[in-house]
């Protein structure tokens, strides 16, 4: 015989893990400092330069 469920119990607890994701993924996306935002981008941006200034293009003999 199966294990009996309280539906409404089964439904909660569903409902709270899926707003417990909703949650994390909201932390993982809107919880950084403006401090840090700005930190990451201007690494970025740097290492971007960075990559550029060494590329080298081939000539432009036609």
């Amino acid at each position: 015989m199966g294990e009996i469920v309280n539906l409404r119990q089964a439904r909660k607890r569903r409902e709270r893990e899926r707003e417990a994701l909703a949650a994390a993924e909201n932390r993982a996306a809107f919880g950084v400092t403006k401090a840090e935002r700005r930190k990451t981008e201007a690494e970025r941006d740097k290492a971007s330069r960075t990559l550029d200034a060494h590329r080298i293009d081939p000539p432009d003999d036609p």
